[in-house]
């Protein structure tokens, strides 16, 4: 498949923007650029004032980006960055304080569906899913090298997957006749280490460990556990927060951060601050986590799992 021909659809884009309220002179971050379909949408509500910092490990979907954001490079800043150097990027930049910052979570379109990037069972190619190529830790690595019981492990808990002991075993003896170079040939792998009958329900059986695999290439929740405080060290009174995650295991994650630093608060949603007095860090704007409709869901599908959580500074 050309990649130029792979379509990027923002999920919850409507939402994001409502929630994170863009003005004319805002300085926000989008701390996952990705291809730029939500800080296009954002950029338009910031009417050429202010700026926009665009992060993202990902040199190819930055460049992308660039691309494709090129009418509004005046107030826009891209870096190549983890998201969980945030605060050191804005040190970099002279920046103390945002308006606002979003994090989706979510794996781009031209990752999963470009088969050399080796994220998908649905392609062949190469294990790889490394978000930030340079890097040296690759999927190839992890199945091959780690010790099955560390496998196990990741795929349990990961990928919150029930037969992990027996997937980690069936790849073990499998690496054993020879490595385990590709995609399809780990899917193969997976798919006859679980139970035939456990085989023929839901989605497709390799779903979870790919899950786990690329989690822990790219380290997402010890990323994510890193960026939270510094997203919400780095608001100025009334900025915002915004996060979109698409497992439980990343929701449950901002969830609990969200409710440490504060609550949901009786103010009126559309209120200009809080002001019920209390003294709480974050005001909790979404009372539960906010879903895609089902027009999204029918045109993107991949937004199905996607959850929405937003929190306002003090």
């Amino acid at each position: 498949m050309d990649e130029g021909d792979i379509r990027h659809v923002p999920v919850l884009c409507q939402e994001v923007v409502g929630f994170l309220r863009p003005r004319p002179g805002d300085v926000l971050v989008d701390a996952t650029v990705g291809e730029g379909g939500h800080a296009r949408a954002i950029l338009h509500k910031m009417e050429g004032q202010g700026c926009l910092i665009g992060l993202d490990r990902d040199g190819e979907a930055l460049r992308r980006a660039g691309e494709r954001l090129r009418e509004f490079a005046p107030v826009l800043t891209l870096r190549r960055a983890d998201f969980s150097s945030l605060r050191e990027v804005l040190q970099e930049l002279g920046v103390r304080e945002v308006n606002g910052v979003l994090l989706d979570l979510g794996v781009s379109s031209l990752q999963l569906e470009s088969p050399q990037r080796g994220f998908s069972y649905r392609f062949p190619g190469r294990l790889d899913m490394r978000m930030d190529r340079s890097q040296d830790l690759d999927a190839w690595k992890v199945v091959n090298e780690y010790e099955e019981r560390e496998l196990a492990r990741i795929i349990r808990e990961y990928g919150e997957e029930r037969w992990a002991a027996r997937i980690a075993r069936g790849i073990a003896l499998a690496r054993k006749r020879a490595p385990i170079d590709t995609t399809d040939r780990l899917a193969e792998v997976v798919r006859d280490s679980i139970p035939a009958a456990a085989r023929r329900r839901g989605r497709h059986p390799a779903r979870r460990t790919f899950q786990a695999l690329r989690m822990e290439v790219n380290g997402e929740l010890r990323n994510l556990g890193a960026v939270l405080p510094q997203a919400a060290g780095a608001l100025k009174e009334g900025g915002r927060l915004v996060v979109i995650s698409y497992h439980s295991l990343e929701d449950r994650l901002v969830k609990r951060f969200f409710l440490s630093r504060g609550s949901r608060c009786a103010c009126p949603l559309d209120a200009p601050r809080c002001t019920c007095g209390r003294g709480e860090e974050l005001r909790i704007l979404t009372a539960g986590p906010v879903r895609p409709g089902p027009v999204e869901v029918e045109e993107n599908p991949r937004s199905r799992g996607a959850k929405l959580r937003a929190a306002e500074k003090r």
